[in-house]
Formats: structure tokens, sequence, C-alpha cells
């Protein structure tokens, strides 16, 4: 019995070891693994001084509302989407972009010096990504040079074909890469484009302008947001265009210097149904930027008017703006304006009503089958993202808009259109009822200026007294009309 406890003690004393020396090892297990993440994130902020993080995987919150509008269905650019089993088909058309970009005799000598370009920056263009890229040094230099090659030479193709066709490319591709070029997670890092533009130059002819890459590509994808803009869209001078989708987010971003052009707005916008019958009018301008919109007087102190550039929607997911959106969410230091624009808009449209009127007034166009679709599309991209009150660069526009609406002027008169013109039914209606009253106004006027013979011989009281009496002398007994008019022929014999 006594030699049972005994077993049982020992027992239970090398379990207790046995815990205790795995609590130790885990311990120091713990400590290590936290060593070595305080390390890594030190490492990678050092790797990351000189070009900081600018291509990001898009947040989930905004992927689930519309998740094909940020993964790319044909071509990947940029490690983020390389070797996915539904990308690889174009992998051998980059190749042929990368093959004809060095087949010549000068670019053929630059080869090398490509190779070493790229290998040199490497560790930037890792630093660029917002996560750890998987591919070994091998894998991600290659990718990077047929990338990179693809898209300069297609910018090249599109300069001598004056943005047109591409002979090597199907009809039905251009438009496609170019949409699919612009999602934040199909990027590669300017600068690198930037070097292997320039290694690669082409000397034009004296009478041909030398275009920079930055240039190319505004022409290439602006289209996407106004097609037949009277300005040109200009690149410039800004830090903010780290690839092709900061460079269109910073070309069409406002001119605003100082923080004071950007102050708290309070409310969103009114519809534009509201705006237009409180007598504000909209009005498209081709002249100016896409973000450049205007509140103004217009026709005396009691109209205004709001001035629009002209917005073009052919893609039913919205990938240029949703990813232009996310890449603001994303990164902190910018003001975002385009998310902004987009603020203004979901105020401005509420109904599928609201986007027939823009499009009628030139403001809006789209190809996307139906009033409704657009109406939705539009309330749909800035779902999920959270308005940012103090940085809005359209809150005088807004504030403005909004004071006018709930003037006395603007109230009553939205409350007559709304009720009485709302269709032009109604409104000839209402302008029937309006004349009838009108000339009934007038016949009793000039009733009375017949009548008024009757003052000179009685008195006001009398007669007036006369004339509310009269309707119910016609319902006299007919034996009392008879024996007065008995007693008039009497009178009368």
């Amino acid at each position: 019995m006594a030699s049972a406890k005994l077993i049982r003690l020992a027992y239970h004393m090398f379990n207790t070891r046995k815990l205790h020396s795995t609590a130790i090892r885990m311990s120091s297990n713990w400590r290590d693994l936290m060593k070595k993440e305080f390390e890594n994130g030190n490492s990678g902020k050092k790797k990351q001084a000189h070009y900081p993080v600018c291509i990001y995987r898009v947040p989930s919150n905004i992927r689930r509302v519309e998740p094909k509008a940020y993964r790319p269905n044909n071509i990947s650019i940029g490690p983020c989407h390389h070797g996915a089993p539904h990308l690889r088909n174009m992998e051998p058309l980059k190749k042929s972009f990368y093959r004809r970009l060095f087949d010549n005799d000068a670019n053929a000598a630059k080869l090398d010096e490509a190779f070493k370009l790229l290998e040199k920056e490497e560790t930037n263009v890792r630093g660029c990504y917002n996560e750890d890229i998987k591919l070994s040094s091998d894998e991600f230099l290659q990718m990077m040079l047929v990338d990179g090659s693809f898209i300069v030479q297609l910018l090249r193709d599109l300069s001598v074909c004056e943005f047109g066709k591409v002979p090597s490319l199907s009809p039905w591709m251009l438009p496609i890469i170019r949409r699919e070029m612009l999602m934040l997670e199909n990027q590669l890092p300017m600068f690198v484009l930037k070097k292997l533009f320039e290694l690669t130059d082409v000397v034009s002819a004296p009478s041909e302008p030398n275009i920079g890459l930055k240039d190319l590509a505004l022409r290439f994808f602006y289209p996407l947001l106004q097609v037949d803009s009277e300005n040109m869209l200009e690149s410039k001078k800004t830090d903010d265009d780290f690839h092709f989708l900061g460079l269109l987010r910073s070309a069409i971003s406002p001119n605003l210097e100082g923080e004071e052009q950007r102050k708290f707005q309070p409310h969103m916008i009114r519809s534009v149904t509201e705006l237009k019958e409180a007598g504000v009018k909209i009005k498209a301008d081709k002249g100016k930027q896409l973000l450049d919109i205007s509140f103004g007087k217009k026709w005396g102190f009691l109209t205004r008017q709001l001035t629009i550039p002209p917005l073009y929607i052919n893609d039913h997911r919205g990938t240029v703006f949703r990813n232009i959106v996310a890449f603001e969410n994303c990164h902190k230091d910018f003001k975002p304006d385009v998310t902004s624009y987009l603020f203004f808009f979901n105020g401005l449209i509420n109904s599928a009503g609201d986007v027939s009127l823009l499009h009628y007034k030139g403001v809006l166009h789209h190809s996307l089958g139906s009033d409704k679709t657009v109406s939705e599309l539009i309330n749909n991209i800035t779902k999920e993202i959270v308005r940012e009150n103090t940085e809005s660069y359209l809150y005088k526009v807004v504030n403005e808009a909004n004071s006018y609406f709930v003037s006395f002027y603007a109230r009553k008169r939205a409350s007559l259109v709304h009720h009485y013109l709302t269709s032009w039914v109604v409104g000839v209606s209402t302008i029937g009822a309006f004349f009838a009253l009108y000339f009934t106004l007038i016949q009793t006027v000039c009733s009375f200026a017949e009548s008024f013979k009757v003052f000179e011989n009685q008195s006001f009281r009398c007669v007036f007294a006369d004339a509310f009496c009269k309707p119910f002398r016609r319902f006299r007994p007919k034996d009392s009309e008879s024996e007065n008019s008995k007693t008039e022929d009497a009178a009368t014999n």
C-alpha cells in the first residue's frame, strides 16, 4: 500500500516537472518570436525609406462590395497576381512585347543595363508593396522586366498609332487591358517604368514631339473618365504619382494650396431633382477638369447655377473610381479629393430620375443600359467608406448650395414646383386653372364696374345686402310669385 502511494507521488512530481519545463521552453519561444517580429518591422522601415509603400491589397470591407472590380481577369501586372492560373494566357503576349522592345540594334545593347538596373532596384521595388512578396529573386526580376517592357512598348505602339488600334492586339483586348492596368493590385512602381522607358528611349523625328512616359499614360487612361474633354490632361510635378493609378488620381485632383481650401462639410448636397425644383440651373462645362465643380449666382440674385464637368461611366463595375477610392483609403498621406467628389455625386443622385436629368443636361454620360443601374453604381462606390467631414475640397460648393436650398424663396419655389409642376400634364392643368381664375377675376371686376352706377342712388350697404340676398330670392314659392304678378297686372289695368 505504501509503495503504491510512493509510485503515485513520484509520477505526479515527474509530470509537474515536465509541464514546468515545457512552460519555460514556451516562454522562451514566444520571447524569441516577438524579438524577430520587432527586428523585421524595423528592417522593413529601413528598406522603405527611399520609396514609400504605395501598392496595397484592397481591404476586405471595400472588396466585399464589388470583388471583380479589384481582381484582374485577363492580365497581371506586378507580383500581386503573378502566376494566377486564369492569367497565364497573356504571358506569351507580354513576352512578345518584351522581345519587340529590345529587338533593335540600339536597345539590344542596353539589355544588360536593364538587368543591372532591375537588380539594383529590387529591394526598393519590393518595399513599395504592402506585403511580403513570395517570389524568389529570379522570379521577381523576370516578372519586373517582362511586365515593365510590356507597358513601355504598349505605350510606344499607342503613340505611333495615335492612340487608335494597335496592330499587335485584337480590338477587344485594348479596352480590357487599359481597365485592368488601373487596378490597385495590378501596378508596378512608376520609377521602374520611367527608368526602363528612358533606357530604351527611341529618338523621334524632328517634326514629332518627344512625349514622356507620364503624358503617354495620361493620354491612354484619361478617356476612361472624360472622352471629349477640351483640355489636354497633363502630368503634374508631384510625388503622388507612384504608379499609373496614382498618376491618374494626381492629374485629376484640384489645384488647391493650403489647408484652408479643405474644411468641414457637415451634410451632403441635395439631390439634383430637389436643387432643380428650388431654382438651381445645372450646366455641363467641358472646359474644366473633372473635379472642378462650382456654384454661383445666375440671372440675378434669386437663381443659382451648379457647373459640373462631364463624367463618363462606361464600366458597369466602376473599376477606375473604385480603385482610386481604395487607394486614397489605404494611403493615409493623401487628401481624399476623389472620394469627396464621389460622395458629392452620391448626394446628387438618389434615383434613376436624377441620372436621367444629369444625362439630359450633359453632365453624366453612360453606356450601362438603364439609369437605375447607374444610380445603384454611384451609390455603391463609396459604400463601406467613412466620409472625412474635415477634408472635403467641395465644402464651399455643398454648404452654399444647401444654404440656398433652405432660403425662403427656394423653399416656396420648390414647394410650388413639386406640387403643381411635377410633369407637363400637371403643369398644363395648373396653368389652365390659373387662367380660369384670372379670367373669372377680370369678369368680376368688369361686372362690378358696370354696376357701379347703382351707388349714385343707393348706399353701398343696400347694394351689398341686395346682392347677398339675391340668390335666395330665386327660391320663393310659386304662389307668392303668382300673387305678386296678379297684383302688378291689376295695378297696370
